[in-house]
């Protein structure tokens, strides 16, 4: 089995007014396209995806829930 990279870091949000994920800052079409992708052309695109996102002047992304299970584990 072949792993894909992925620029995803499960923040599956789509900003409307810029068209990209909040989390990865791909746009819709990139990530429905992504597995079938030759792997320079993910590289390229993972290339420019810092300076995309930092371009498009997104909105903080939201803090996670926290869970009791999650407090547990912050108090151990």
């Amino acid at each position: 089995m072949q792993i894909t990279e992925s620029p995803c870091v499960q923040i599956c949000v789509m900003d409307a007014d810029a068209g990209l994920c909040v989390g990865c800052g791909r746009t819709l079409g990139e990530i429905g396209r992504w597995a079938a992708m030759e792997p320079a052309e993910r590289r390229a695109i993972m290339d420019i995806l810092p300076a995309r996102l930092a371009a498009a002047d997104l909105p903080p992304l939201p803090r996670p829930a926290r869970t009791g299970r999650r407090r547990q584990r912050e108090r151990a």
